[in-house]
């Protein structure tokens, strides 16, 4: 099994003032060679929006972009006829394709909105333009492992264009839960939410990241009550 370890304070920072972001991997004016991606996991950025501020509308192309807010409620407009607000225990997809307008604000007039954007590199170009949130808190697995993300319409969370699927984990201290990968030649991106757990012999930390590939299965232990996403995704890009 080979891990890749990622310390939360090693993430490129940036500080717009209304925004404040860290990057796990290269992006925007943070650049890192060594970091710009992990497999088809191409943008991770932990985000806080302050209050009724945010994105003005911006292009994507051929992108999976997926958002998890943290906290807070973060309101969405686009040019497919989409005004929505996504909160906290929501999970949101968009299939850029061949294009699509947005924009992101915070809906809370009295509070920061925190928020996950996570970009996936898709399986396929140039198709047609899709977005979908579903409510994700409904369907909780305490102590076990809840499918959020799949390439498949018909399970658990939202899909895309992609073989990669997305786990929460929400785990008491001292329990260890043993992840089965789905597809070989997937790797899984490790990232703490809240908590400390441990993989082999790694302690990973409050919003630390681990790779974990050439492997079918590993074990993660909770030191601390925690919460942890998996993000398994293809090791090989698209040719």
């Amino acid at each position: 099994m080979k891990t890749t370890y990622h310390k939360a304070e090693t993430r490129g920072h940036a500080n717009h003032g209304w925004l404040n972001s860290y990057h796990s991997f290269s992006f925007a004016n943070y650049y890192n060679p060594e970091r710009m991606n992990f497999g088809v996991l191409r943008v991770l950025n932990d985000d806080r929006v302050s209050e009724s501020m945010g994105f003005g509308t911006h292009p994507h192309k051929n992108m999976e972009i997926v958002s998890i807010p943290l906290e807070g409620d973060l309101k969405h407009r686009d040019n497919m006829g989409n005004e929505t607000v996504i909160k906290e225990g929501d999970i949101q997809v968009m299939s850029a394709g061949t294009g699509v307008m947005h924009s992101e604000y915070n809906n809370n007039p009295d509070k920061p909105v925190k928020f996950l954007q996570i970009w996936i590199i898709p399986n396929k170009q140039d198709v047609e333009p899709r977005y979908d949130q579903v409510t994700i808190s409904e369907n909780e697995k305490p102590n076990d492992f809840q499918q959020i993300l799949s390439p498949n319409k018909t399970d658990d969370g939202v899909w895309i264009y992609q073989d990669a699927w997305f786990h929460l984990a929400q785990f008491n201290q001292g329990v260890t839960k043993e992840y089965t990968l789905k597809k070989e030649g997937n790797g899984v991106y490790v990232f703490v939410l809240e908590g400390q757990a441990q993989i082999g012999n790694q302690i990973l930390n409050k919003r630390d990241g681990l790779g974990v590939e050439n492997t079918n299965a590993f074990s993660i232990e909770a030191l601390e009550d925690s919460r942890i996403l998996l993000m398994e995704v293809p090791m090989s890009l698209p040719s």
